[in-house]
C-alpha cells in the first residue's frame, strides 16, 4: 500500500481478522494502515502488544470463512483475551479467570513455531531407540483405545514471571518477558506414557526418553525434550488427547501432546511425533543451552552450560491486571498458587512490603496436580499500593525472599509486589 493510499483513507481489508483485532485493542484505522504498509502483520501485532485492551477484546474474532487460520495467524484461537508476546506467545490474563479450571479459550500459548494443523487420521507416533526391543508405530485411534488416565494439572512455562527479575531486582534477562500469565490449570485425559514404553519393550538399561514434536520449523527441526526414564515411567506422565472435556485444541498440541505434571512447560512437548529411548544420557539444545539455568550459582552439569531446567517451583499470583486500579472500600481479591511438591497449604498476603502477613482463604479442592485458588478481603484506601503474596505447600516449601539470577530468567518465584492504584470513591 502506498503512502498516497494511506493518506486517502483506504479501508482495511474486508473481514480482516488482523484489523478486527487491532481495532479491538484501540488502534485507529490510519495507524493500522501505516503499520501494515511499513512492516506487515508483524508490525501491527507488535504495536498491539504495547496497548491496553478495550472491553471489545472479549468478543470473539474470526478469520474469513474461506481462509485457513494457519496461513494468516500463528494461532487458531482468538488472541483477543491475551497479552501478545511476539508471534510465539499468548499470555493469559489471570483477572479473566474466576474458577479453578482455566477455560480452553483463556489457556496461555507458548510456541516455537506456528500452531500445527494436523490430520489425526494420518498422524503416527513412532517409538524406537537402542533401549527398546520392539520399536513400534501407533495411530491416533490406537493411542485412544489404550487404558486412559484423567488428571487435573497446572501447566506453566519455565519463563513465567521472567519479567520480575527486572521489575523486582533490576536484573535484565533474555527471552519472552512474561509477567504472571504463562500458566493455566486444566483437566487432561490421555494414555500413560509408561504403557506405550512397555509396549515397545523398554529395557532395564534405559536412561533417557527423548520426546520430539512435529513442529519442524522449531529449533532442531522439531521441538524436543529429554526426560529421565523415572519421570517418563511415572503413572501421571501422559500422552494427552483431551483438555477440559474437549479434543485437545490445535494450539495445545492436537492430536497428542506430553503432559508431565510439575515439570516446566517445555517438557510437555506438543504435536508429539517421535519418542527415542536411549541407554545413555541424551543431550539436546533444550538441556544444554536453551532451557538451562546459567549463572554464578548454577555450575555446569554434563554437557550443559548450567543446570537443565526440569521441575517447576512454588509460586503465587494475583488475578488482577498489571497495574491494577480499584475503587476505595472493601475489596474481595483472589489469585492462584501452585507447587510441584504437593498441594498448597497456605497463602499469605501483605500490603506493607512484607513486614506483616495476613492469611488468605483457600477455596475449592486441589485434586492431583492442580493449582489452588485463594482469596482475601482488603479495606482499600485511596492511593498507590503494592500487594504481595507468598505460598507454602504441604511439604513445607515456601516462596523465597530472593531468587539467584540466571541469564534466561527461568523459575522466578519471589513474592511479587503487585502495583494497585485505589481511586477515591465518588459516592
Amino acid at each position: 500500500m502506498t503512502e498516497r493510499e494511506q493518506e486517502s483513507g483506504a479501508s482495511p481489508p474486508s473481514g480482516s481478522w488482523l484489523w478486527e483485532f487491532a481495532n479491538s485493542r484501540g488502534l485507529g484505522r490510519r495507524h493500522f494502515l501505516r503499520l501494515l504498509a511499513a512492516g506487515g502483520a508483524t508490525a501491527v501485532l507488535a504495536a498491539c502488544a504495547e496497548m491496553t485492551p478495550s472491553d471489545a477484546m472479549v468478543r470473539p474474532l474470526s478469520p474469513p470463512v474461506d481462509t485457513d487460520p494457519a496461513q494468516v495467524a500463528p494461532w487458531f484461537k482468538d488472541p483477543a483475551p491475551f497479552i501478545l508476546r511476539g508471534d510465539k506467545g499468548l499470555e493469559a490474563r489471570l483477572e479473566y479467570m474466576q474458577g479453578s479450571i482455566t477455560p480452553n479459550r483463556l489457556f496461555f500459548v507458548r510456541n516455537n513455531s506456528v500452531s500445527l494443523n494436523l490430520d489425526a487420521t494420518n498422524w503416527r507416533l513412532t517409538v524406537g531407540g537402542d533401549a527398546v526391543s520392539d520399536p513400534l508405530k501407533l495411530t491416533y485411534s490406537e493411542i485412544r483405545s489404550m487404558p486412559c488416565r484423567t488428571l487435573t494439572s497446572y501447566l506453566e512455562c519455565a519463563g513465567n514471571h521472567r519479567a520480575m527479575f527486572n521489575v523486582m531486582n533490576g536484573q535484565e534477562t533474555s527471552g519472552t518477558q512474561w509477567m504472571t500469565g504463562a500458566v493455566g490449570n486444566g483437566e487432561w485425559v490421555g494414555a500413560q506414557l509408561r504403557d506405550v514404553l512397555t509396549l515397545a519393550g523398554i529395557q532395564p538399561d534405559a536412561a533417557s526418553v527423548l520426546l520430539v514434536g512435529l513442529d519442524v520449523e522449531s529449533p532442531e527441526e522439531g521441538f524436543r525434550y529429554v526426560l529421565p526414564v523415572e519421570k517418563a515411567m511415572h503413572p501421571d506422565t501422559l500422552l494427552a488427547y483431551t483438555l477440559n472435556g474437549e479434543t485437545l485444541p490445535k494450539d495445545h498440541g492436537f492430536p497428542v501432546r506430553a503432559l508431565v505434571p510439575g515439570w516446566v512447560g517445555s517438557a510437555n512437548v506438543k504435536w508429539l511425533g517421535r519418542i527415542v529411548v536411549s541407554s545413555e544420557q541424551l543431550w539436546t539444545r533444550n538441556n544444554t543451552t536453551s532451557y538451562t539455568l546459567i549463572g554464578d550459582e548454577y555450575p555446569p552439569r554434563g554437557e550443559s552450560l548450567g543446570r537443565p531446567v526440569t521441575e517447576q517451583v512454588i509460586k503465587s499470583a494475583l488475578a488482577l491486571p498489571w497495574p491494577a486500579e480499584l475503587p476505595a472500600g472493601r475489596q474481595r481479591i483472589h489469585g492462584y498458587a501452585h507447587s510441584p511438591s504437593g498441594p498448597i497449604s497456605q497463602v499469605e498476603w501483605s500490603v506493607d512490603s512484607g513486614r506483616t502477613w495476613n492469611q488468605a482463604a483457600l477455596s475449592g479442592s486441589q485434586p492431583d496436580h492442580a493449582w489452588a485458588r485463594f482469596e482475601f478481603e482488603w479495606d482499600a484506601e485511596p492511593g498507590e499500593h503494592t500487594i504481595m503474596t507468598r505460598a507454602t505447600d504441604a511439604a513445607g516449601n515456601s516462596q523465597p525472599d530472593r531468587v539467584p539470577f540466571n541469564e534466561k530468567g527461568y523459575l522466578f518465584n519471589q513474592p511479587v509486589a503487585h502495583p494497585v492504584r485505589v481511586r477515591k470513591s465518588t459516592a
